[in-house]
């Protein structure tokens, strides 16, 4: 297990920084700079440009700007914001909470509901597997912003059931205006499970010992959460975590599409306004998230079933 770990944590490592050069790198080759944002709506002279990129160290050589960078990053500096004026940590710390509660919420439903149609689906072979095969397919084909825009409209504008905008102020107020951005975010990943609970439920009641314990008379309700169930949670925890990564990451349309202050919409945002910490800070924080989760994924994987850690051994 410790040599399984050790090399878990150099492949996360060695991700995150190859992430990081090209988060740092795609932002300032791409068109634009943040000192002609700074200077939007006011005379600018060489004097005045020449000094902004001195106060930012935009006049830097790249990699020692990458570098300089990645150092004050892993010693938790990331400096200030180029648009706001504020440290780029208090940003993230001020957005954190939303994209926290928002993540949580979508996947307690994207488990309930994957797990609950997935299971059915396994069982119900027939025109219910296919209805809700079908339903999957619809959901999995449908944009994040599409299915918001279905919700703002229907249940925010026509019934007047929940907020339109805006994260909220104390909890009761925030889930109540986090309910239909964790439905639009539900709509697009509960396929993702649904269909490997179907799948490993499947397999898992056409085995030998399945059949052995329904022989022996024991009832369908007992076999389904003794033998099926207890088995196929492995590949279902699995798809879970990776799941859970996966909406840590892909927040920022919806919660763009709801007005929702998290980390999603402060990386569009400073992605537009050229405000090169903000945007570099958001981006490494959600690989590194992503990365760790696969780095847990993997262990809790390698600890459900000994034979990842012997596969990984013979590497």
């Amino acid at each position: 297990m410790g040599r399984f770990l050790a090399r878990r944590i150099i492949i996360c490592v060695l991700t995150v920084a190859g992430a990081s050069f090209v988060i740092f790198a795609s932002l300032y080759l791409a068109p634009g700079d943040p000192i002609s944002f700074l200077t939007a709506g006011r005379p600018s002279s060489p004097e005045l440009r020449a000094a902004l990129a001195a106060q930012y160290h935009l006049d830097d050589p790249f990699l020692h700007r990458y570098l300089q960078w990645i150092t004050d990053a892993f010693q938790g500096n990331f400096g200030e914001s180029i648009a706001r004026r504020r440290p780029v940590l208090d940003l993230i710390f001020a957005n954190l909470p939303t994209t926290i509660l928002l993540v949580i919420m979508t996947l307690i439903l994207v488990v309930v509901v994957g797990v609950l149609f997935g299971g059915i689906a396994a069982f119900r072979r027939g025109p219910i597997d296919d209805g809700i095969m079908a339903a999957m397919t619809v959901s999995l084909a449908t944009p994040a912003f599409v299915s918001s825009i279905f919700l703002i409209s229907v249940f925010a504008v026509g019934l007047g059931w929940f907020p339109v905008f805006g994260p909220g102020t104390d909890i009761g107020d925030r889930i109540h205006h986090l309910v239909l951005p964790a439905v639009a975010l539900t709509i697009a990943w509960w396929p993702v499970i649904g269909e490997t609970a179907r799948a490993s439920m499947r397999e898992e009641h056409e085995r030998e010992h399945v059949e052995t314990a329904r022989s022996r008379g024991l009832t369908p309700q007992h076999i389904v959460r003794r033998h099926v169930f207890r088995n196929a949670a492995i590949p279902i925890s699995t798809v879970i975590g990776l799941s859970f990564a996966g909406l840590v990451a892909g927040t920022a349309i919806v919660e763009s599409a709801f007005q929702l202050n998290g980390l999603g919409s402060l990386l569009i945002t400073s992605v537009t306004g050229r405000d090169f910490p903000v945007a570099q800070a958001v981006a490494l924080l959600l690989v590194t998230v992503f990365a760790v989760t696969n780095v847990v994924v993997d262990l809790l994987y390698a600890a459900l079933d000994p034979r990842v850690q012997t596969s990984w051994s013979r590497k």
